[in-house]
């Protein structure tokens, strides 16, 4: 089951999908069709977003870097999500910001110093995000710096939750990127250095992880520059297609005004 957060006619809606795409929302039980022009996505998730770096061994291999020993995980702040069909913001004078499709994992219960035989019953589901990067601001891969990984408009997530046992195998899942309708990445999470449970655990030890935490796993090699006005959809088998749009730090501030 899929199961997302919307605005519609200025109040907020959370609830399961049908096939037709109509949200019930769980409070209500108000019928709402996602293909109404009123709707609009937001992040499925509020709770802290734990990002890898250098998960795979071909991204870190594409990048000329080792891969690492032990996670490298940095926090990404809730200033930085959107939803389905945002904007994202590529600030003026860069000269290189790319994409990073990502399975993400959702937190369904809190714990500490959890077994990773057990780690399992804590993921209440998967969603996707596109973890841009601008690597302009790139000072050491092994701890991006906020002006890389933080920024506002900066990490699509959604479009929805997908339930944990709706996905049989989270680590065999292909992973595709596409700008414009043109396929630029694709890779597998067979490739995943850190497993999911190994993650949870691994966290765990020294974190509480709490119920609507992410953990964003990290990106296959595949990487390309994206423009204003290019279209960037990345896709998780069997979890969901996100799509957002590159837009100008002036256009960004227009829209604020």
């Amino acid at each position: 089951m899929r199961k997302a957060k919307i605005a519609y006619q200025g109040r907020e809606f959370v609830g399961y999908i049908d096939n037709d795409d109509v949200l019930t929302d769980e409070s209500t039980g108000q019928k709402i069709s996602l293909n109404d022009e009123g709707v609009k996505f937001l992040p499925p998730c509020e709770g802290t977003m734990f990002a890898l770096g250098l998960n795979y061994a071909d991204h870190a291999a594409e990048l000329e870097f080792k891969a690492p020993e032990e996670p490298l995980v940095f926090l990404k702040g809730r200033n930085t999500l959107t939803g389905q069909k945002s904007v994202t913001v590529r600030p003026d004078n860069v000269d290189y910001m790319h994409y990073e499709c990502e399975l993400v994992v959702v937190i369904g219960k809190s714990g500490k110093n959890i077994k990773e035989s057990e780690a399992m019953d804590y993921v209440a589901g998967y969603t996707v995000c596109n973890d841009y990067a601008i690597r302009d601001y790139l000072e050491n891969y092994y701890r991006p710096n906020l002006k890389v990984k933080c920024r506002d408009t900066c990490t699509p997530i959604g479009p929805w939750i997908v339930d944990r046992d709706d996905i049989k195998d989270p680590h065999n899942l292909t992973i595709r990127t596409f700008v414009n309708g043109e396929l630029r990445q694709e890779g597998t999470t067979k490739d995943i250095i850190f497993s999911i449970p190994f993650l949870i655990s691994y966290l765990s030890e020294f974190m509480t992880l709490n119920e609507g935490d992410m953990i964003a796993t990290g990106t296959p090699k595949g990487l390309s520059d994206v423009k204003h006005g290019d279209l960037v959809e990345v896709e998780v088998e069997g979890v969901g297609r996100l799509a957002n749009t590159i837009i100008t730090q002036k256009q960004y501030e227009e829209s604020l005004a």
